[in-house]
């Protein structure tokens, strides 16, 4: 039996956390609920955590300037911003994945997470950049060396 992925679940909704908690958890998902970012911060600093599920409209902090701070911190950890109230392209964010209003069924969010767990999120890999001479050489053909 493989482990279950732990996904944590934010949002200022004690109503909205239950019920995701209750979709993901019956779905074989490990879920640890925060209801502020502070309490979030904590939970990532203490614990392993596969996922990042956060919603939008938080007081103090918002989902999407709390997935840039943890970004910084941790770049690999794939995140999902969700929302209720605005749609998909709206508005920037910096999550992997941003569900908005309309799009955010419970099937199409178990879906993205699934995919997401799945492969760890890493930074971008720079682009290569030119060759450098030594990286040119002709075989067959002596290289200069300036003096």
């Amino acid at each position: 039996m493989r482990p279950r992925k732990i996904i944590l679940c934010i949002d200022s909704s004690e109503r909205a956390l239950a019920v995701r908690s209750f979709l993901l958890e019956t779905r074989g998902f490990r879920v640890v609920a925060a209801s502020s970012a502070q309490q979030a911060m904590e939970i990532l600093t203490t614990q392993h955590v596969d996922l990042v599920l956060a919603e939008l409209r938080m007081p103090h902090l918002d989902g999407d300037s709390l997935i840039g701070q943890l970004k910084q911190l941790m770049p690999e950890l794939p995140m999902i911003l969700t929302s209720d109230t605005v749609r998909t392209g709206e508005r920037s964010h910096q999550a992997d994945v941003f569900l908005g209003k309309g799009n955010s069924s419970p099937a199409e969010l178990i879906e993205r997470i699934r995919v997401m767990s799945a492969r760890k999120r890493g930074p971008r890999k720079a682009q290569q950049s030119a060759p450098s001479p030594a990286q040119m050489l002709i075989p067959g053909i002596p290289v200069q060396q300036a003096s």
